[in-house]
């Protein structure tokens, strides 16, 4: 390693998200890549393919309680945790973090872990380093998205968010993480009171612009029903919903929820492996396309009523490219010298929309950005 290089390490380098990030980093100048995970074998050959040196491979488990001595002794500058599900994971990898002075991003999309990511404040405060959790689309992008178009609202009342995935599977630690809350109850923020809903019910329809078109989506348990209204007071109601690219397959998880919110299934969670595989077996079957959509509804100053929606789409199979935006942008900023503030903390505020689209130029992507005025009216 140089000696004024910065040493980043992502755990769970070569699995779904891991390998993208590592490809988005492994050119960066000045940056000193490691691909790490359980299997020095898979670790390696990713190395090898993305021009890298077998010294650039690690085998290192997320849960060895030698964590924080093993990236002291590497000298790791930042790690980036995309070893999920990250559903009832504790915090082992981000304390390690802190104690070995190493600066911490993940991927995390599990509600109570990104939103608990704050107990963590203090000790990362005291150890110099930033502790950043849902370094990802949620809530990274759907923040700043949000952030980009408050100056259009004299009040923003409402936030919908919606995902609708193409052909291409995320990693099968995503799927457990989703099917485990699938039928299951949770709360959400609507008409300015906290309710009860069920993961994957609550059936909604989006349409798309084509090719993609009208999708099915149901409900899911995000870090972003707790943390957009606590970011925006005022708003009275945040809802975030997602679906596949088959209607079939929506259908299908649909009624698994139906099952275990009745009672007759206790958990979807098993059935999570053989819905992984059939979703493979079915993607050169299955369209390639898929998208997301922010929409904002509040007034103007003039206090009449403003809707602005962002839509993102995507191509080839390029979604799953999304969520490791903001943590190859977070990334390169830290190692440019221009690290968050130190503290723990979810991904809301460092980055803009601009700065997370960036590393995925060249990627089948196209940004919808909504109709706006060219001036706040005063």
């Amino acid at each position: 390693m140089a000696k004024d290089s910065h040493r980043v390490l992502i755990l769970g380098g070569y699995g779904f998200f891991g390998r993208i990030i590592a490809e988005g980093l492994a050119r960066v100048p000045g940056l000193d890549l490691l691909v790490a995970g359980r299997d020095a074998n898979k670790a390696t050959a990713l190395a090898y393919q993305l021009g890298l040196r077998a010294e650039n491979a690690r085998a290192l488990d997320a849960g060895d309680p030698r964590l924080a001595s093993v990236l002291r002794k590497l000298g790791v500058n930042t790690l980036i945790h995309t070893a999920g599900p990250f559903q009832g994971q504790q915090y082992h990898v981000a304390r390690a973090c802190i104690e070995a002075r190493t600066h911490y991003l993940d991927l995390a999309d599990g509600r109570a872990f990104v939103t608990g990511i704050g107990t963590l404040d203090a000790p990362a405060r005291a150890a110099g380093v930033c502790v950043i959790s849902g370094v990802s689309s949620l809530p990274a992008l759907t923040s700043a998205v949000v952030d980009l178009h408050l100056p259009y609202f004299k009040r923003i009342e409402s936030i919908a968010i919606g995902i609708s995935s193409g052909a291409k599977l995320p990693g099968i630690a995503t799927v457990r993480g989703v099917m485990g809350y699938c039928g299951k109850p949770f709360q959400v923020w609507e008409n300015g009171a906290w309710v009860q809903t069920y993961g994957w019910l609550d059936r909604r329809t989006f349409e798309f612009p084509k090719p993609i078109g009208a999708r099915l989506l149901g409900r899911c348990d995000v870090p972003d029903l707790t943390l957009l209204p606590a970011r925006y007071p005022g708003v009275r109601a945040v809802s975030f919903h997602a679906g596949f690219a088959s209607e079939t397959g929506h259908k299908l998880v649909e009624w698994l929820a139906t099952q275990v919110r009745s009672g007759r299934v206790k958990s979807a969670a098993p059935y999570a492996g053989a819905l992984y595989r059939v979703g493979r077996w079915l993607e050169s079957m299955l369209p390639d396309r898929g998208a997301m959509f922010v929409r904002m509804q509040g007034t103007n100053d003039d206090d009449r009523p403003r809707t602005l929606n962002w839509q993102l789409l995507a191509y080839d199979n390029h979604g799953p490219h999304i969520p490791c935006g903001p943590a190859i942008a977070l990334t390169r900023k830290i190692a440019s010298g221009k690290p968050p503030e130190p503290g723990a903390r979810p991904c809301m505020g460092m980055l803009t929309v601009k700065e997370i689209l960036e590393p995925l130029q060249g990627l089948s992507l196209r940004e919808l950005a909504p109709a706006v005025p060219t001036y706040v009216s005063s």
